[in-house]
């Protein structure tokens, strides 16, 4: 049995003729499987976060080019092209700054472009295949990222960890908590502290429901206490994921993480970063030029359907931050452990 196997749900699952997603905006109260054959309905779940975390957002925009193509009937490869390129448009235009969606969408446009000779049926389920080919890679590339990120880990260590880099953001079993499931797995005990991840509360909603399915011992802890654990000496490392990483090491992921980030260095705990290849970037030199996305202002003040803030308060939501890359102690890929 594959350590996939083991996982006791399915974020992406191809059923012969759609994509199943696992509606994330419903966890942790209830378990809602959305079924998706359309693109538009693959690029509102991608925008509404019902599926998230950069490699899942690359799996379901692949399966959403597939989708997208294979209910049109072309007389020509350039009308076929044409509709390729609206139906990537509207992909791409969700979300802009995890950078495994324009690397998905950039492989299934050079996959048609590859098959350009065959018919447009044929080209149809070139695509497929060659989405279903992605999902099976990054559940690859996470249990490699795992059995390489697992021999940082010894028996009874503390990692701390910031929104949601497991089995719910990728097709696999997660980068960041797929080294904790490893080493869990290989024998080690290991314990983990959840930051919630304000606004949407990945942390809370996702990371400790998912580890607790998985039998992983969990603590809740707000956000604004990450300091006051690693001063106390509770944390032995922090493992998060990444949306996208700069040509110089520089980090964009969820909002919060730099600040973990700084409070790792001070207090001298190894931060590290798990991530697959696809989300290196070497188009993008460093940090400042990474397009972050902002969040409507809604998802502050009025979080989950209750008003937090005045009405007509302004609002600032980015959905990421950058963590400079020598706060960064290694990084861990499917191809092994860089460090700094």
């Amino acid at each position: 049995m594959s350590l996939t196997e083991k996982l006791k749900f399915k974020t992406l699952e191809w059923a012969g003729d759609h994509l199943r997603v696992l509606d994330q905006t419903r966890l942790p109260e209830e378990t809602v499987y959305l079924e998706c054959d359309t693109v538009d309905e693959i690029a509102s779940a991608i925008k509404d976060l019902k599926v998230r975390g950069a490699p899942a957002i690359g799996i379901a925009a692949a399966f959403g080019v597939a989708m997208g193509m294979r209910k049109r009937e072309f007389q020509s490869w350039n009308e076929l092209e044409d509709e390729l390129r609206r139906v990537i448009s509207i992909l791409a235009g969700t979300r802009p700054t995890a950078v495994n969606l324009f690397w998905a969408l950039e492989r299934m446009r050079k996959a048609a472009k590859t098959h350009h000779e065959e018919s447009p049926g044929q080209i149809s389920q070139f695509l497929l295949q060659e989405a279903i080919t992605i999902h099976e890679e990054d559940k690859s590339m996470c249990e490699r990222i795992g059995e390489f990120g697992s021999s940082l880990l010894k028996d009874g260590d503390t990692v701390l960890t910031h929104c949601n880099a497991g089995a719910l953001a990728t097709g696999g079993i997660g980068t960041a908590l797929g080294i904790i499931y490893t080493a869990t797995w290989q024998g080690k005990k290991i314990s983990v502290f959840s930051d919630e991840t304000r606004p949407v509360l990945q942390g809370s909603r996702l990371t400790v429901w998912e580890l607790q399915q998985q039998g992983i011992d969990v603590t809740l802890i707000c956000d604004n206490t990450a300091a006051a654990v690693m001063r106390s000496g509770k944390i032995d490392s922090v493992i998060v994921g990444a949306d996208r990483v700069a040509s110089n090491g520089d980090v964009a992921n969820k909002i919060g993480t730099y600040s973990v980030a700084v409070l790792a260095h001070h207090h001298g705990i190894p931060f590290y970063v798990a991530a697959p290849s696809s989300s290196f970037d070497p188009a993008i030199p460093d940090g400042g030029k990474i397009e972050i996305e902002e969040r409507s202002s809604e998802e502050v003040t009025d979080s989950f359907g209750k008003r937090t803030a005045p009405a007509g308060s302004d609002v600032y939501c980015p959905a990421f931050d950058v963590t400079p890359a020598e706060l960064v102690t290694a990084y861990i890929t499917e191809k092994g452990v860089e460090s700094r």
